[in-house]
């Protein structure tokens, strides 16, 4: 079972809102998911980025990756 971190897309048309979520690598984008840790609101000036720290970091160490936007925030928020 590959573990992925990353958005999950929710909002009305053209507004989106994402929650972060660790979701199985083959889960669809809006599908099943394992746990919920945060949150990115890119609508915002500046952009609202939440993330358990903690959480991310665990599943980090567990051994799952987390995708190219989500590196970037994690990066921003100082977890990686």
């Amino acid at each position: 079972m590959a573990l992925t971190i990353r958005l999950k897309r929710y909002g009305a048309t053209n507004r989106p809102t994402y929650r972060v979520v660790v979701a199985e690598k083959s889960a669809k984008r809006d599908g099943k998911v394992v746990e919920e840790i945060g949150h990115y609101n890119p609508r915002t000036e500046p952009s609202t980025m939440e993330v358990n720290p903690e959480a991310a970091r665990r599943w980090m160490e567990k051994g799952a990756l987390p995708s190219g936007t989500v590196r970037n925030i994690f990066k921003k928020l100082g977890i990686i």
